[in-house]
């Protein structure tokens, strides 16, 4: 997310407590560059719900397997596995 992740450098140049809140270089760097430190895109709240939706669970039905289904879930992509981890869950259903 666009979020700064590293306030205390960016409380760190404010001249003093009443002038405005200035940014860290890391999130400088990632806003320019649209990435994270680890190479995964940034994401706004609502654009990362979207790439979560992504997500699916298909129910799937053999021929000839009378009554037998499989569920089969798609795999999460490396920022969706990221976001998972951050939340402490599972991608898995």
């Amino acid at each position: 997310m666009f979020d700064d992740d590293d306030k205390a450098a960016g409380e760190a140049l404010r001249a003093s407590v009443v002038a405005p809140a200035q940014r860290s270089p890391r999130a400088k760097a990632k806003a320019a560059t649209k990435r994270t430190e680890d190479g995964l895109p940034v994401h706004s709240f609502q654009t990362l719900l979207a790439d979560l939706a992504t997500l699916t669970q298909n129910q799937v039905r053999p021929l000839g397997a009378d009554g037998l289904t499989l569920d089969v879930l798609t795999t999460p992509t490396p920022l969706q596995q990221r976001a998972f981890a951050l939340l402490g869950v599972s991608a898995r259903l």
